[in-house]
């Protein structure tokens, strides 16, 4: 029977060193990344993903032929947890969404030219993409209602829509969209993914949607890529950008999405054991009415429930991995979906009760914990919707169960008379004997 929480030695000294590594040459970054321009901070981070790839772990999401270690989501998830505690971290290790995602999806269903052309030199760290599903007039979580268009005209593809929050298409040289290509057959066969070059006649990247985690678009010298507004108006492609095959949309958006949904589980955690580390600092160095924080009961509770939730959201999420490693990301669908609920829940607490715990402080700018919390709210929307994971995990298990007529399975005098009647020859002796 194998059954074990330890971690090979040497993977275990390759967590070591990445968690030193974001702690002395990351974690700095945090506070100048919004003040710098792109071109300086190009020059920042270059060396240290070249300390990255010299260390072996650069991309590792995809397997070693296609140019990443092949670490299996178990190993990844317990890397993505210490990548997580900063939201920088993951594109310094080449492992950052939307690229990571979109990588994987073009190892899985792209051409071996797709690949030469957008995932190489996406890898690489040469270019950047965007993820173009969402529409503002359809609802995200139903993505059968998908309304942009795509028409094979000889030999282009003929695009047509409106998408929004389309990850990272500011800043991006191509981005995947996840288009209609054949109306007249149900929604699950009807979609397909196209890659759309940036610079192609006809698509306008509007503007980075504003949002809770970045309101004020432009406000500082370096904005982070956001999630854009594009418009496709009769934005033609070759026929040779279709990723597969036509009506594989939907086959290759699981597929792209589960592994996604795992690391976003572990950087969550990430996020809230850091939270829990200053909720702790905070607890040990503040003295209010009579004594620290840390003495008084209502904290102490605050930092049990947090370290609990952490513990069993590490649980499923690892659970969840080796599931997918085990028995692939299809049939992992419960799995991923139950911590992706969890996790979000797990996230949002951990951050407000220490934020509660800094007061003020934490209230405020000069504590990462506010950035933070307004990034956190679009963890029970990305990747799909709390509510949908909810009902897909309930019709999943209410199929393992079956109806019954008449009394309930556990009625207990059907059973007891049941019982009685399996064992009335050993009852007779005993009544015999007394």
């Amino acid at each position: 029977m194998a059954w074990d929480f330890e971690t090979e030695p040497e993977f275990q000294e390759q967590l070591d060193w990445t968690r030193a590594f974001l702690d002395e040459h990351i974690l700095p970054l945090e506070t100048i990344e919004l003040g710098v321009t792109d071109e300086q901070w190009v020059a920042l981070t270059t060396p240290l993903k070249q300390q990255v790839k010299d260390r072996g772990l650069w991309a590792c999401h995809l397997d070693p032929e296609l140019g990443g270690q092949g670490f299996g989501q178990v190993k990844l998830g317990l890397m993505h947890e210490i990548l997580g505690r900063s939201s920088i971290a993951p594109a310094i290790f080449g492992n950052n969404a939307p690229d990571s995602g979109n990588a994987e999806l073009l190892a899985i269903g792209g051409s071996e030219e797709q690949k030469k052309k957008w995932m190489e030199p996406l890898l690489a760290g040469e270019m950047r993409s965007g993820f173009s599903m969402t529409e503002p007039d359809t609802a995200g979580s139903d993505p059968t209602l998908l309304e942009t268009s795509a028409v094979r005209d000889g030999d282009t593809w003929v695009i047509n829509g409106h998408k929004w929050f389309t990850s990272g298409g500011s800043g991006a040289d191509f981005l995947i969209a996840m288009v209609v290509t054949n109306p007249d057959v149900h929604p699950y066969q009807g979609s397909s993914m196209i890659v759309v070059p940036t610079d192609t006649p006809g698509l306008e990247i509007v503007r980075d949607v504003p949002n809770m985690h970045h309101p004020y678009p432009g406000q500082f010298a370096r904005h982070p890529m956001g999630h854009s507004e594009v418009i496709y108006r009769d934005v033609r492609v070759p026929a040779e950008n279709l990723i597969g095959n036509p009506g594989d949309g939907f086959v290759l958006a699981q597929k792209r999405l589960g592994p996604g949904r795992i690391h976003h589980a572990m950087r969550w955690i990430g996020q809230s054991q850091r939270a829990l580390d200053m909720m702790c600092e905070r607890a040990l160095s503040r003295f209010a009415h009579g004594s620290l924080l840390a003495d008084k009961q209502m904290v102490q509770d605050f930092i049990a429930e947090t370290r609990i939730d952490i513990a069993s959201a590490r649980l499923l999420c690892l659970h969840a991995a080796w599931h997918m490693d085990k028995h692939g990301s299809s049939a992992s669908r419960t799995e991923i979906a139950m911590i992706k609920v969890y996790g979000t829940k797990m996230l949002y607490n951990a951050i407000d009760r220490s934020i509660q715990v800094h007061g003020a402080l934490g209230y405020s700018a000069d504590m990462p914990l506010e950035e933070m919390y307004r990034n956190a709210r679009a963890s029970r929307l990305v990747d799909g919707a709390d509510e949908v994971h909810k009902v897909s995990i309930a019709r999943r298990t209410l199929k393992e169960h079956a109806a019954v007529d008449g009394h309930p399975t556990e009625h207990i005098p059907t059973r007891r008379a049941a019982a009685l009647d399996r064992f009335a020859d050993l009852l007779d002796i005993e009544v015999m004997n007394s």
